[in-house]
């Protein structure tokens, strides 16, 4: 009998030298093993990254204190009805996550994902600056200070995202490494804080409620922040079908690609499905008392620019490997992947 297959694991990258040389050799080796992470597994964790100390701590502890905040008061920041906005708070059940695309005649499709509600809250936050997603904030006596702390954290991420996708365009070879960043001002990413109640064990075991369904994200990459509950798993790329767990390592970033990513690097850049499933258990009895602890995260999602155009880039392009997806505006394949959401 063959030996089984060893479960795939999630690679880890040290971006700290990026960060403190401008020497292209030692930058380039860096790049090179991001892209490595992103084609084998499309999941990486970026550790001794250039975020401050304590403030991954600190968005933490802002989203809690937000998420603890009563319904009435969360509610002065409602999610816009619909899905163009994407923007504010979704209290537990609003939102769907699918891997299900938009075909133009989409209700009855809508009514059945949703006979297995996802069971968690959600805060979403964008640039200031993006005026067809305006930001939807509570008063600021509500909860004084969050919505100092969130804008900055918002563009302290994007400092780093912008390194990391100069380090990607690196690592593909581009004659032009702003290739990726000129797609993207930051102005059209997503801050997303995230509350996943607690839960009996039994119906998320069975499949009565879910956390959030697997699926691949439709920006360009999402850099992930986790507490140290657990229950994120990525998909096993050399076992379809079978997933591991992505477990919480203090301060470390989980980097992901998504599907623009995918698409511009002709597939070799991976676009891997993850979930959110089961956590460790809170130790509260047996059997159909068992409750799942909560859980906090908080994504990242880096896009394009709504009319930045998603076609392969010249580096991912040969005879023997064409390109494989016709161009698509980030905003049109944004309005496909969100529209089945709300």
């Amino acid at each position: 009998m063959a030996p089984a297959a060893c479960p795939m694991k999630i690679p880890m990258v040290d971006f700290s030298s990026w960060a403190n040389t401008q020497d292209r050799l030692s930058r380039l080796r860096i790049a090179r093993e991001l892209v490595e992470a992103c084609q084998t597994v499309g999941f990486v964790y970026i550790v001794n990254h250039s975020l401050p100390e304590g403030l991954i701590d600190e968005a933490f502890h802002w989203s809690r204190r937000f998420f603890a905040l009563s319904e009435q008061e969360k509610m002065k920041a409602p999610h816009p009805e619909g899905w163009a906005i994407h923007r504010g708070y979704s209290w537990p059940g609003l939102e769907k996550v699918s891997q299900t695309m938009s075909t133009g005649d989409d209700e009855e499709e809508r009514k059945k994902l949703r006979e297995v509600p996802d069971v968690k809250e959600v805060f979403d936050i964008g640039s200031e600056e993006n005026t067809a997603q305006p930001n939807q904030w509570i008063p600021d006596d509500t909860l004084p200070g969050f919505r100092v702390f969130m804008t900055d954290f918002y563009s302290e991420c994007w400092k780093l995202g912008r390194e990391l996708l100069r380090a990607v365009a690196m690592g593909l070879d581009l004659e032009d490494e702003e290739y990726l960043t000129k797609q993207h001002s930051g102005h059209n990413n997503q801050l997303r804080l995230l509350h996943y109640l607690p839960v009996p064990a039994e119906d998320l075991k069975s499949e009565r409620i879910a956390r959030c369904p697997a699926h691949t994200d439709w920006s360009s990459m999402t850099m992930l922040f986790q507490d140290n509950c657990g229950g994120l798993e990525v998909e096993d790329v050399t076992n379809p079908g079978a997933f591991v767990a992505a477990d919480p390592v203090k301060d470390a970033i989980v980097l992901n690609v998504g599907d623009l990513l995918q698409m511009w690097s002709n597939d070799r850049l991976r676009s891997t499905n993850h979930r959110v499933r089961m956590p460790p258990l809170a130790d509260r009895g047996e059997g159909a008392g068992r409750m799942t602890r909560e859980r906090y995260s908080i994504p990242y999602f880096m896009s394009a620019d709504p009319a930045s155009v998603i076609e392969c880039i010249p580096s991912c392009i040969s005879a023997d490997r064409p390109a494989k997806y016709n161009p698509i505006t980030q905003a049109d394949y944004n309005k496909m992947r969100a529209s089945m959401m709300y």
